[in-house]
């Protein structure tokens, strides 16, 4: 099989030739310091892994009174952001701070409830449907995101918000004013299924939705159940009528909420962490639970075995992984979501020993 026809025969619930091993978002900062700074397509190539290409062309409605300006913050640990947003009905402020790993916000730009209502000068994004297509092909598998707020921002709406607010302050304010939180919420969903519409006809094999915010590992079932689900649901839902197929992200933990999260109906979950990474999974658990509903993918435990241990121990993690998830069909190795340090020749084994998973 050819990758393309290998990944989707998975998501359809068919079995295909061999287990099909993927990663997730490769960073930048792995291709330099341990890869001798080989481009990603040439890390597909280097190690045979079925080809994954992110592919987000947008084209921006800014004809909303939305403008923004930057500033430098000096004398900071790490290289530090601020960003002014001017709107009609006032200023919105956000800062990020970034280190050679990855980016994260020090400063939220919601502080007062009313300024939800900047929101809705925010520009629309729509996908660029031909540029898009251009980029498809019989060995890719390719991937998309719902967009989130332009400076820093997750595809799911809850996960959105959080970026907006504060997961710990967004938590808080479901107890103390949930129709405020719903407001905010209905505004993130607002724009995301104004994206969702303009993806029909994409050639998408798999879009991301969702985010670790929503996970166990932060928040109960009762807080996904009404604050989480009505929402993403019904981006898929409306991602599904336009012909796309939909994965839902929890990095994090995802036991005790695998039915809430089928319940919204996604085509596959992801990343099924295990305990040793900060997650929770039972692969094999996971697996009888889900019982064909959805794809899974990852369940890899790249924190102890892209590093610090033989190719022949890392080998014997993708023989768990598979014996646990793959009987049938249905499961894609990959990491459990990012990895930064990874030794060449573990990649090689993880790689290697997928390959010889066979149907």
């Amino acid at each position: 099989m050819k990758t393309k026809e290998r990944f989707n025969a998975v998501l359809k619930g068919e079995v295909p030739d061999r287990l099909p091993v993927v990663t997730h978002h490769l960073m930048p900062y792995s291709l330099q310091n341990y890869l001798g700074g080989i481009s990603q397509k040439e890390f597909f190539k280097k190690f045979g892994i079925d080809e994954i290409a992110w592919v987000g062309y947008l084209k921006v409605d800014e004809s909303k009174d939305w403008h923004v300006e930057t500033e430098d913050i000096p004398d900071q640990k790490y290289k530090s952001t601020r960003y002014n947003i001017d709107t009609p009905k006032g200023r919105l402020t956000m800062v990020i701070q970034k280190n050679d790993y990855t980016q994260w916000v020090t400063e939220y730009p919601i502080k007062e409830d009313a300024d939800i209502e900047k929101l809705d000068y925010f520009p629309r994004h729509y996908a660029d449907v031909e540029k898009i297509n251009a980029q498809n092909s019989e060995d890719v598998i390719l991937r998309g995101t719902i967009p989130g707020f332009d400076i820093f921002g997750q595809p799911g709406c809850w996960q959105d918000a959080a970026c907006l607010y504060g997961i710990e302050n967004l938590i808080m304010k479901t107890y103390d004013d949930p129709q405020w939180v719903r407001e905010l919420l209905e505004r993130m969903m607002a724009y995301k299924l104004e994206y969702v519409e303009s993806i029909k006809g994409a050639e998408y094999d798999i879009i991301e939705l969702g985010g670790g915010d929503a996970s166990s590992t932060v928040i109960s079932p009762g807080i996904l159940d009404e604050f989480v689900a009505p929402y993403d649901a019904k981006i898929i839902e409306a991602a599904h009528k336009n012909g796309q197929k939909i994965v839902y992200h929890t990095c994090g933990g995802m036991m005790p909420i695998l039915e809430n999260l089928l319940s919204m109906k996604p085509d596959a979950l992801e990343t099924f962490t295990p305990p040793e990474m900060g997650g929770d999974t039972d692969l094999a658990k996971a697996k009888k639970i889900i019982d064909g509903r959805a794809c899974m993918i990852g369940g890899f435990d790249q924190g102890h075995y892209f590093t610090g241990c033989t190719p022949e121990e890392t080998r014997a993690a993708v023989r768990r992984c598979f014996e646990a998830a793959g009987e049938g069909g249905g499961y894609v190795l990959s990491p459990s979501d990012h990895f930064f340090e990874a030794q060449e020749d573990l990649i090689m084994a993880f790689a290697d020993e997928a390959r010889k998973c066979t149907y």
